[in-house]
């Protein structure tokens, strides 16, 4: 199994036609992953905690609407794919025997949109059992890239690892109107693009340092963490590619990658 890191930029992508990337996650199975994984690990930047945590689903999971003021229609959408209490607790084996301590369990939460909404257009039979994992702002890119690591076996399980954010994430400055892309947002994606195809991964793990413009385009890291998870998981010789880009709102990269284990 490959690795993956997507781009889910706004909510709307659950319902607007007009956003590639939309087109991109619809195509999924016909021209990204024709491969049927036995079951779906998400991380979204939707949900932090201070510890990691999965979630224990018997039964199926339950919709999330983490965003507020948005059209009607996309509060009545459903996800209802089956929860996969065995992998959460495989990934809750897998992280503590790793040493990153207590792996909570929440046997009541569902999927965030972060999850969801992605998922949705990639798999909308709903089919495939899910597990989330959550992400630590209270720790760093490395801490991690060290998580994926530790779950890199799950690949050999047929589980389909995903992280899910946003190559950039800074809501508060983005331009709703406009459909010119800004500069810096433009010189940090183009920065990370390189950095991974060129393996560059200590660069990526210490973006705060390396990359022009790392605070304005991740003023928090929830939505950059994903990618970290995804890229550990997929091992130190991984090679990784380019397998979207599009724009929204002026500084919203949907650039999304495949990690690939050599």
């Amino acid at each position: 199994m490959e690795t993956f890191f997507l781009s889910h930029g706004s909510p709307t992508l659950s319902i607007d036609e007009s956003l590639p990337a939309r087109s991109f996650l619809k195509s999924w199975r016909s021209k990204v992953f024709q491969a049927v994984p036995r079951a779906i690990l998400i991380i979204s930047g939707h949900w932090d905690t201070a510890s990691p945590t999965v979630n224990v689903i018997n039964g199926h999971n339950d919709t999330i609407y983490d965003f507020y003021g948005f059209p009607k229609p996309m509060y009545k959408l459903k996800y209802p794919a089956p929860g996969a209490p065995s992998l959460a607790k495989r990934v809750r084996e897998l992280l503590q025997n790793a040493g990153f301590g207590q792996v909570k369990e929440d046997k009541t939460r569902g999927l965030d949109h972060g999850a969801w909404v992605p998922l949705m257009l990639m798999y909308p039979e709903a089919d495939i059992p899910v597990c989330q994992l959550s992400v630590q702002t209270n720790k760093d890119a490395t801490y991690h890239y060290n998580m994926g690591k530790a779950l890199a076996s799950l690949r050999d399980e047929g589980v389909l690892i995903i992280g899910s954010g946003s190559a950039t994430h800074n809501l508060r400055i983005m331009n709703w109107e406009s459909q010119h892309v800004e500069k810096w947002a433009l010189d940090f994606d183009t920065w990370l693009t390189e950095s991974l195809i060129n393996g560059r991964y200590d660069d990526v793990n210490n973006y705060e340092e390396k990359a022009p413009n790392a605070k304005k385009a991740h003023p928090w890291p929830d939505h950059f963490y994903p990618l970290h998870v995804a890229l550990g998981a997929a091992g130190e010789q991984a090679k990784a590619e380019l397998i979207h880009s599009s724009w929204s709102y002026t500084a919203l990269s949907y650039s999304s990658y495949r990690f690939t284990t050599a």
